[in-house]
């Protein structure tokens, strides 16, 4: 098992790894829409926080030797569910290989965050 470390997402802020390979896949710890260079969580709306969202992830999984193609399975998180509809409409441009899904409503994620996603993508 080896841990993936990269500026191109945002550092941990617990005790964790950004992300995991283990065989022939890598599994990503929820990516947050903070910017990777600051931490500070830049945009308030949601569809502004899935696009960041997506290129942590995007910026992660190609650190991993991979690709935002290569998504197996996405886990979503969404603070609320009414945003479902306006969160689909940019997932869709990133997870264009339609992953298998789940999308749940929490009552909170870190940071006051909209949207937090973690994948598991083959090698």
């Amino acid at each position: 098992m080896r841990t993936v470390s990269t500026d191109r997402a945002p550092a941990a802020i617990g005790p964790y790894s950004q992300a995991k390979i283990c065989g022939n896949f890598v599994f990503t710890s929820g990516q947050i829409p903070a910017d990777p260079k600051t931490g500070a969580i830049a945009e308030r709306d949601i569809t502004g926080q899935t696009r960041q969202v997506c290129e942590n992830i995007k910026g992660l999984l190609e650190a991993a030797g991979t690709s935002i193609d290569k998504v197996v399975k996405t886990t979503c998180f969404l603070a609320d569910i009414a945003d479902f509809t306006d969160f689909n409409d940019v997932y869709k441009d990133y997870f264009t290989s339609s992953p298998a899904r789940s999308c749940v409503a929490v009552k909170d994620i870190p940071k006051g965050c909209l949207v937090e996603i973690e994948v598991i993508a083959e090698l």
